[in-house]
C-alpha cells in the first residue's frame, strides 16, 4: 500500500516546535482535520483515547498515533517532523521527533490495519528515518515519504 493514497504535501510539516506529546497530538489533529471532514477536537479526542490504551511510540524516535473515527469518510494521514524531540512514553524510553498520524473511517478495520502495516514498515527502516530527519523541508519530506 502506497502512502501517497493517504498523505498529501499539505499535511506534512517540518520544524514543528512543541513541548509535549499532547501539543504534538494537537498539531497533528490540525493537519488531519484539513481533509477529514470532522473537527480537530474530535480527532484529538480519538487520538488521545487511543494513546490511553498504550503508547503509539514505536521506538527509535518514531510514533504512529492512529484511530478509527465516526464521521471520517476516507483514510487520512499527516506527518510531523518535530524541531526538538518530546517525551512520548515510547516503549524504548526515547523521545520522539517523527510522528505519522492516521485516521480512518470507524468501520474500516481491515483498511486501518493495512495502512498501519505500511506506515510501520516505512518507519522501521533506519535509512528512511535518517533521510526523513535530514530532509531539507516539508516538500522534500513528503516526496521521500510517498516514494
Amino acid at each position: 500500500m502506497k502512502l501517497s493514497a493517504i498523505l498529501n504535501a499539505g499535511r506534512v510539516a517540518t520544524g514543528v516546535s512543541v513541548t509535549s506529546k499532547k501539543k504534538a497530538l494537537e498539531e497533528l489533529s490540525k493537519l488531519l482535520a484539513q481533509e477529514a471532514g470532522i473537527a480537530e477536537t474530535d480527532i484529538l479526542n480519538g487520538l488521545t483515547a487511543r494513546e490511553k490504551l498504550g503508547s503509539t511510540g514505536l521506538g527509535h524516535g518514531v510514533a504512529i498515533p492512529h484511530g478509527r473515527l465516526a464521521g471520517v469518510k476516507a483514510s487520512v494521514g499527516a506527518f510531523l517532523r518535530l524541531k526538538h524531540p518530546v517525551d512520548y512514553d515510547a516503549h524504548d524510553g526515547q523521545p520522539v521527533d517523527l510522528i505519522f498520524g492516521l485516521i480512518v473511517p470507524a468501520a474500516a478495520t481491515e483498511e486501518h490495519l493495512k495502512h498501519l502495516a505500511a506506515i510501520a514498515e516505512k518507519f522501521s527502516d533506519d535509512s528512511f528515518c535518517k533521510s526523513a530527519r535530514a530532509a531539507a523541508d516539508a516538500k522534500a519530506l513528503h516526496a521521500l515519504t510517498i516514494a
